[in-house]
């Protein structure tokens, strides 16, 4: 989860510099882009029978709600300061564990909810309740977060049955054609100086779920999820 909040942190850098010139679906259709054609060679040698599921109906929908979420980040990411981004992004974790406890019967215990808490607590005093909080740019910062937390909960159900290689191949081969869509319309080639920001968007959006994938293998989304609250700090260090 540590390497997956670092990776988080490094495409919401990516994603500002890439913002001067691109729409947030191009920067997700080319992060889609780069992740197949890493994953290729992968499945190649792992076989290629990873990439079959057993619940392509929850794929389908679990990436579809990941893409609105994604966009919603991409265009605050854009508009807003990363920490602030990220401090509304935080709402996530209290989501996550509402909905674990309703849709996979995870227990909410005394330590998970103080740890909530506590980091909620530390979002509302970094966004100072009522400030901003109706800027397009919050509110679709707001959106993402419940997308995310909706997609944690799809995430923690398919690796029950699938392998982390197998959800992220369905996560960018269903989510390159919505974004492709999506900004067909507005497409710009990337200067020279923007394309080494582009590649990284690719890896770390690869690692980030990878990384995500595995934590939530190994641990309830109600005792992983709180992890990412150490993100606000080094997001407030990056910006």
């Amino acid at each position: 989860m540590c390497a997956a909040l670092v990776s988080f942190l490094l495409m919401a850098i990516a994603g500002r510099e890439l913002s001067a010139e691109l729409g947030p679906a191009q920067i997700v259709a080319f992060r889609n882009m780069i992740c197949l054609a890493v994953l290729a060679p992968i499945l190649a040698r792992l076989g290629w029978k990873h990439a079959r599921s057993t619940k392509p109906g929850r794929h389908l929908l679990r990436n579809a709600i990941h893409f609105a979420a994604q966009f919603g980040w991409f265009y605050a990411i854009a508009r807003i300061p990363i920490a602030e981004v990220f401090a509304i992004e935080f709402t996530t974790p209290i989501w996550t564990a509402l909905l674990a406890a309703l849709f996979l019967g995870e227990r909410l215990t005394m330590a998970r909810v103080t740890a909530i808490a506590l980091g909620f607590a530390g979002v509302l005093v970094i966004l100072r309740p009522g400030l901003a909080i109706r800027d397009p740019a919050a509110l679709a910062a707001r959106g993402a977060a419940f997308g995310y937390a909706c997609s944690y909960i799809f995430t923690k159900d398919l690796v029950a049955s699938d392998r982390p290689v197998t959800i992220l191949l369905w996560m960018n081969a269903v989510q390159l054609p919505l974004a492709l869509a999506a900004s067909a319309s507005v497409w710009v080639t990337p200067s020279p100086a923007l394309w080494p920001w582009v590649a990284v968007t690719g890896i770390v959006g690869l690692s980030s779920h990878y990384c995500l994938s595995r934590a939530l293998q190994y641990g309830e989304a109600t005792a992983v999820t709180p992890i990412d609250f150490l993100r606000l700090p080094l997001a407030a260090g990056a910006g």
